[in-house]
C-alpha cells in the first residue's frame, strides 16, 4: 500500500499588528456609511468608543490612514478628520514603489502600452471637445521643431509623453485612463534619471510628430479606426526608438 503523501501546509500570511486592522475596519466603516472625500470623520472618544480600542491603537490607525492619503486632518476652527482622497499622482508614486525592485523593462513597459494606448485612441474618436484638442496641440507645440541638441532632445521626448498622458485623462474608463498616465510617468522617469535619450534625430522626431498629427485629425472627425491604428503604429515605433536608447546608455555604461 503506498503511503500517503503529506504535504506541506499553506504557509499562513503575517498577522497584521493591531492598528493597521483598525485602520482596514475605519476604511470598511467609511465605505458602508457611504462617506466620500470631504466628509468629516468621528472624534477621537467616537472613534475609540465605536471600535472599542485604545486610545493608542486608534491614533496609530489614524496615522496609518493620513500617509495612505485617505485620511486629512486639519486643525483650527471647523478641524478635525475627514476623509482624503488620493491624488493620481500620489498613486502613481505608490505603485512605483511596489515595481521598484522588480527589474521591469523597456520591452515589459510597452507591451503594456502597445495593448492599451490603441484601445484608448480608438475609444476617444470624436469624443473630445474642441477644447481638449487644442490642449493636445499646445502641448505638441514644445516639439514643434526638431531638437538642435540631446538636452533638447531629453525635453521633447518628456513633452510627447505628457501628450499621451494627457490624452488618456479624456478617457472614461479610469483604470485604462490611470495605467497609461502610469506607463507615461516611469518613461519620464526613465528619460530624466537615466540619460535615456541621445543626439537628435531629425527623421524620427519627424514620424513620432506626424503621427500625433494624424491621430489628432482622426480624434477630431470621430475615425476610430484610423486612431487605433494610427497610435498602434506609433507606439511600435516608439519601442524600437527606447529599445535602441536603452542599448545606447547600456554601451556608455560599460565605456565609462
Amino acid at each position: 500500500m503506498t503511503p500517503e503523501k503529506i504535504t506541506d501546509p499553506a504557509p499562513k500570511p503575517p498577522r497584521r499588528s493591531r492598528p493597521v486592522r483598525v485602520a482596514e475596519a475605519i476604511k470598511d466603516w467609511v465605505v458602508e456609511q457611504g462617506l466620500t472625500p470631504g466628509d468629516r470623520l468621528p472624534g477621537e472618544a467616537e472613534l475609540i468608543d465605536r471600535f472599542q480600542m485604545s486610545k493608542g491603537t486608534i491614533r496609530e490607525a489614524m496615522r496609518i490612514l493620513q500617509a495612505q492619503g485617505l485620511v486629512e486632518t486639519k486643525t483650527g476652527p471647523g478641524g478635525g478628520s475627514f476623509v482624503g482622497k488620493v491624488s493620481r499622482d500620489r498613486a502613481h508614486a505608490l505603485l512605483a514603489n511596489y515595481f521598484y525592485f522588480q527589474n521591469i523593462t523597456i520591452a515589459d513597459i510597452y507591451a503594456v502600452r502597445q495593448a492599451l494606448e490603441p484601445a484608448m485612441a480608438a475609444s476617444l474618436a470624436g469624443r473630445l471637445t474642441d477644447a481638449q484638442l487644442a490642449e493636445l496641440e499646445a502641448i505638441m507645440e514644445h516639439y514643434a521643431a526638431p531638437a538642435k541638441d540631446a538636452r533638447e532632445e531629453r525635453l521633447q521626448h518628456v513633452a510627447s509623453l505628457r501628450f499621451h498622458a494627457r490624452l488618456s485623462d479624456f478617457g472614461e474608463n479610469a483604470l485604462l485612463s490611470f495605467f497609461i498616465g502610469f506607463m507615461a510617468q516611469i518613461l519620464t522617469d526613465l528619460t530624466v534619471y537615466k540619460r535615456l535619450y541621445a543626439a537628435p534625430n531629425h527623421d524620427l522626431w519627424k514620424r513620432g510628430r506626424d503621427h500625433q498629427l494624424d491621430l489628432i485629425a482622426a480624434l477630431r472627425s470621430g475615425d476610430a479606426d484610423s486612431a487605433r491604428r494610427i497610435m498602434a503604429s506609433h507606439m511600435e515605433m516608439a519601442a524600437a526608438l527606447m529599445e535602441d536608447q536603452q542599448a545606447e546608455v547600456l554601451k556608455r555604461f560599460i565605456a565609462e
